[in-house]
């Protein structure tokens, strides 16, 4: 493996040094993803659907705790990919189902909206320090995307009839917002609280997909008269 891939990377509070566990409350707190994963895999279990794009979903939610853990314990460059990719992976995957599932679109409408937001997400970094300079919210700006199209298709599935999805992602949206703010402050609150806040950061994120997963189960086929358990 090239040198570069094996890069510290110090940008969390809590890390005050190198070391597999120098940051024992960001790794740890990874956890909460894979609680996620199991609750909405229980849930999965005890529908009459086998829905396999919502299992998809739940296999990534768990590759999200594995990246990160793997990114707040070796610290490098290579284990910032395995905590970025599965995330991006978990995002785009939720945008097409969402276009697909609760805005009832057509494939091929549905995959070009979603590269549609793909190509927004990847230059929203860009468009966001040319009319903000200087204001990186601790690397935080290339998540803002992902809570706007939480409000946006939350708010388009009151229009098609799938109502309690949109309710859903707008309080999906509210608690990610939330969990932005704990990552965007972390650095800035070192000085009081020495372990930083990127760990609500987890905790509050595995609740958003918690949330997502469980809306997407339950709603894999709306048109059935059985009610899906709760």
């Amino acid at each position: 493996m090239p040198e570069s891939w094996l890069t510290p990377i110090d940008n969390y509070c809590e890390r005050l040094a190198p070391g597999f566990w120098a940051e024992p409350l960001n790794a740890v707190s990874n956890g909460a993803f894979i609680a996620a994963a199991l609750y909405a895999l229980a849930l999965w279990s005890r529908v009459k659907t086998r829905d396999w794009p919502s299992l998809w979903l739940v296999s990534v939610a768990v590759i999200v705790g594995v990246g990160s853990f793997l990114f707040h314990t070796f610290a490098n460059r290579w284990s910032l990919l395995a905590d970025v990719l599965p995330i991006a992976l978990f995002i785009y995957s939720y945008f097409l189902l969402a276009m697909r599932r609760y805005l009832r679109l057509g494939w091929g409408t549905a995959v070009a909206v979603t590269v549609i937001f793909a190509t927004f997400n990847m230059s929203f970094a860009r468009l966001w320090l040319a009319a903000f300079p200087g204001v990186t919210l601790n690397g935080s700006i290339g998540y803002i995307p992902a809570a706007l199209a939480m409000l946006a298709v939350g708010a388009l599935c009151f229009e098609r009839e799938a109502r309690e999805p949109g309710r859903v992602l707008l309080a999906a949206a509210g608690l990610f917002a939330l969990s932005l703010l704990f990552r965007s402050v972390d650095a800035a609150v070192c000085p009081a609280l020495p372990v930083g806040t990127h760990f609500l950061w987890h905790l509050l994120n595995a609740l958003v997909l918690g949330l997502l997963m469980r809306a997407a189960i339950l709603h894999a086929d709306r048109r059935r008269p059985t009610h899906a358990p709760g």
